[in-house]
């Protein structure tokens, strides 16, 4: 009776293995990409709250102009600086406009839209901040919606 021992693996062992260890790479690699867009995701709506905390300083801060702040602006480039010189209060809002749009479309992506709606809830009034944006790998458009009272 000849006894034959085995040394090392088979060819289909080191296959199996290589296929187990392909899957569990794959699986990996999907998590590291979902990893990737949920931090763009989180990256485009914290700077969506510090642009819309921005306009609400600044419609704070031009108590004057109210109803200038409604709409999607664009509003126009009055060269007012920090609301000094000879800027009316609707001057210094259409001002406003101008420059918080261009910080956004500079800072959220390509298709991003602003809209300010203002109602009147005495004796306050409200602003309905919203900035959209499209969020890749996403049908629906993003938004996030900032509500002050003043």
């Amino acid at each position: 009776m000849t006894r034959i021992t085995q040394r090392g693996f088979t060819l289909t062992e080191v296959l199996v293995a290589l296929m187990v260890m392909a899957v569990g790479m794959l699986g990996i690699a999907g998590l590291y990409v979902e990893g990737l867009r949920a931090g763009n995701t989180s990256i485009y709506r914290i700077t969506a709250v510090i642009l819309a905390a921005d306009m609400a300083d600044r419609i704070r801060a031009n108590p004057n102009a109210p109803a200038d702040y409604t709409g999607a602006g664009p509003g126009l480039n009055n060269g007012c600086v920090n609301g000094v010189g000879a800027c009316t209060a609707t001057q210094l809002a259409q001002d406003d406009w101008f420059w918080w749009l261009q910080d956004v479309q500079a800072r959220l992506p390509a298709g991003v839209t602003a809209n300010i709606v203002t109602a009147d809830v005495p004796p306050l009034t409200q602003y309905d901040i919203t900035l959209t944006w499209p969020e890749r790998g996403s049908a629906d458009p993003t938004s996030y919606t900032l509500v002050m009272q003043r």
